[in-house]
């Protein structure tokens, strides 16, 4: 099966190239972050059009999440935590024979603030969740914008940036715990090399064409 992953950044406004990109790439599972949407408002309708089936859930302006199948959506959850009232952050369904887990993970905003903390504490209740809920034996795709950079290859820069946010030892110490649990960078298990990256900081003149990005 062929599995992708991307931040929309509003899907409203990225529509077009999604669905293009999926009509040209075909991927069996696209699983989206920042959708940035209120349910009631989420395009389904192109998606559904061009064959596939939708899971999703958003709020307005801010977070959201989905997953966009070939196949169908089996066993969906919405919330890490039992209650409506979350962000929007979490999804997980079981799709063929493989669950699959798709998650935007705070960013955090600075180290030492409350919501570096929150980060922190939600990451630790999505591993409790994946320890209680699945075998490490077993496959599961776990998916989505972490917002954590794991290693000095996988930032442009890692001396300017290191201790700082997404870039943080709590936040490295806490990703290595999903990968004792069993998980494998599968990215990496395939591109050794740096250089490769997922966002470029559009503050920094020409950081996209000087490959001046994170991973």
């Amino acid at each position: 099966m062929k599995f992708s992953t991307f931040n929309t950044n509003s899907i409203r406004a990225r529509l077009p190239i999604i669905v293009d990109w999926i009509d040209r790439e075909q991927p069996d599972i696209l699983c989206l972050q920042e959708t940035k949407v209120q349910d009631r408002d989420f395009p389904v309708g192109p998606f559904n059009e061009a064959g596939y089936h939708a899971l999703y859930r958003g709020q307005k302006a801010y977070n959201g999440v989905a997953i966009i199948s070939k196949l169908p959506i089996e066993k969906p959850q919405l919330n890490l935590y039992n209650g409506n009232k979350e962000d929007a952050r979490f999804m997980s369904s079981r799709i063929g024979d493989i669950p699959v887990i798709n998650v935007y993970v705070p960013q955090g905003f600075a180290v030492g603030t409350e919501k570096f903390e929150y980060k922190l504490r939600w990451f630790k209740d999505l591993l409790l969740y994946i320890k209680d809920t699945y075998d490490p034996g077993k496959p599961l795709l776990l998916t989505g914008d972490f917002n954590v950079v794991l290693e000095d290859l996988d930032v442009y820069d890692p001396d300017k940036f290191r201790g700082g946010i997404c870039f943080h030892p709590d936040e490295q110490a806490i990703m290595k715990e999903f990968f004792e649990w069993g998980f494998v960078d599968i990215f990496r298990k395939h591109q050794p090399d740096g250089s490769h990256y997922t966002f470029w900081d559009y503050r920094i003149p020409n950081g996209f064409k000087r490959n001046m990005g994170w991973r």
